[in-house]
């Protein structure tokens, strides 16, 4: 199985199978996600988690803080936190010491990283993943490894999900005293030196279409042909 959060997954899903894609998004030029550039800026404020996450990420540490602390972590007693008056959570964090942050940290970000991540970015659900040879995303929350594609909802502006990839312009988390998220994240930003979105992504793309029982990745790479 890709990841052990069957129901999130299957609540993804769902969306997926009916999701118009938005090509031209995935036109946009990325570059790869190397730590060595980015320090994990992307998880500067920890991970929004489902109920079922929110679970699964408890029983881990309960289960495994001893590794943990081995990866060099020091989790708090509670790794999870209750955030918007009670509506959401999400992992915890803890403040960053300055060697941590990118060269270019975006200045509305706040200085804090999850506390899942060691002084060098790594995360170390991933890194208990990989040693227990689970596959590198099995246990992390869905919301990490799909980052940066987004999956908005079908609602009052759209009939269907759209999976899509945000830009400066359209950042819906982009507000006035907050130029946006994912699009200010370094795998989520223009970059004139990159490759399309959709080769930079393959590995993502396809997790997504395995999920959902449709080739994302396939429809994004097929060429346009003009009649």
């Amino acid at each position: 199985m890709l990841t052990h959060y069957a129901e999130t997954a299957a609540g993804l899903a769902h969306q997926l199978r009916d999701a118009h894609i938005d090509h031209d998004a995935f036109e946009m030029l990325l570059r790869p996600c190397t730590l060595e550039r980015c320090s994990a800026t992307c998880c500067y404020d920890g991970v929004y988690l489902s109920e079922e996450e929110a679970r699964g990420v408890e029983w881990l540490v309960d289960k495994e803080r001893g590794r943990f602390v081995e990866y060099g972590l020091k989790l708090p007693q509670k790794v999870v936190e209750t955030v918007r008056n009670g509506m959401s959570q999400k992992t915890a964090v803890r403040v960053a010491e300055p060697d941590e942050l990118a060269c270019d940290f975006p200045n509305h970000f706040n200085k804090t990283r999850c506390v899942f991540l060691d002084s060098l970015g790594r995360c170390g659900i991933q890194s208990l993943c990989m040693e227990d040879g689970l596959g590198e995303w099995y246990l992390k929350p869905l919301t990490c490894w799909i980052h940066p594609v987004v999956i908005l909802p079908a609602g009052r502006q759209r009939t269907r999900p759209v999976i899509t990839l945000v830009n400066a312009v359209n950042d819906p988390q982009k507000k006035d005293d907050y130029p946006g998220f994912a699009s200010c994240t370094h795998c989520g930003r223009e970059d004139a030196g990159g490759q399309v979105a959709w080769k930079v992504l393959e590995k993502e793309l396809r997790a997504l279409g395995e999920l959902a029982g449709r080739d994302i990745y396939g429809e994004l790479s097929a060429p346009t042909i003009d009649y």
